[in-house]
């Protein structure tokens, strides 16, 4: 008789105490802002089929839940949080992406059971992201092509271009104009009409 209770004790104490042996866990894990985490957790033989949880919340009976499977090996994601089934390994593997500052708290992971389910918590911790200025930017910042203010070569200024305009008018009133006139007279004497040489005879 004294055998049986012997063992009905850690038997009772399996069915009512949350965070038994039967669900294992990492105590503390921690992740990157704008980054992901894994969280895997284990359970003994028998508990195959039953529902895995992730919750959230420091007090046990008073957290809230995040995700959890449908008792098969099916990937469950809901909003940055997913959780998939591996039955065969027995232990289940919760994923959080895109973590925020505020992500940080205590979570539990879970077996849904009759009467009080399973659970071991773990503290997730998660770490500002480095607000180091990218290479690009910092040698786009630094690095810039000076200013020039009278440089001409190659593109003349607008004064320039105006002095120009004004030589080329002179040398086509002054010069052109008159060599235009010259050999257009030249043209004009050596197609002018020939008189006649004989002279007539009285």
């Amino acid at each position: 008789m004294g055998g049986r209770t012997t063992w009905l004790l850690p038997a009772l104490l399996l069915l009512f105490y949350p965070g038994s042996a039967a669900i294992t866990g990492p105590k503390a894990v921690r992740g990157l802002e704008r980054g992901s985490l894994t969280v895997q957790c284990r359970y003994g033989p028998g508990w195959e089929p039953y529902v895995k949880w992730w919750c959230r919340g420091a007090d046990w009976g008073s957290f809230k839940f995040v995700v959890k499977t449908t008792g098969s090996e099916k990937e469950v994601k809901k909003d940055r949080v997913s959780i998939k089934d591996n039955q065969k390994n027995r232990s289940f593997t919760v994923t959080m992406e895109k973590l925020r500052l505020n992500d940080a708290d205590t979570y539990w992971c879970g077996i849904e059971r009759f009467g009080t389910d399973l659970g071991v918590p773990v503290k997730v911790t998660v770490d500002p992201a480095p607000t180091t200025v990218p290479t690009a930017t910092s040698t786009t910042t630094t690095f810039t092509a000076p200013v020039t203010t009278g440089d001409t070569r190659g593109h003349p200024s607008d004064g320039s271009r105006s002095l120009l305009g004004s030589v080329h008018f002179l040398l086509l009133v002054f010069l052109k104009v008159p060599l235009l006139l010259g050999m257009l007279g030249a043209v004009l004497w050596v197609n002018r009409p020939q008189r006649s040489s004989v002279r007539r005879q009285s």
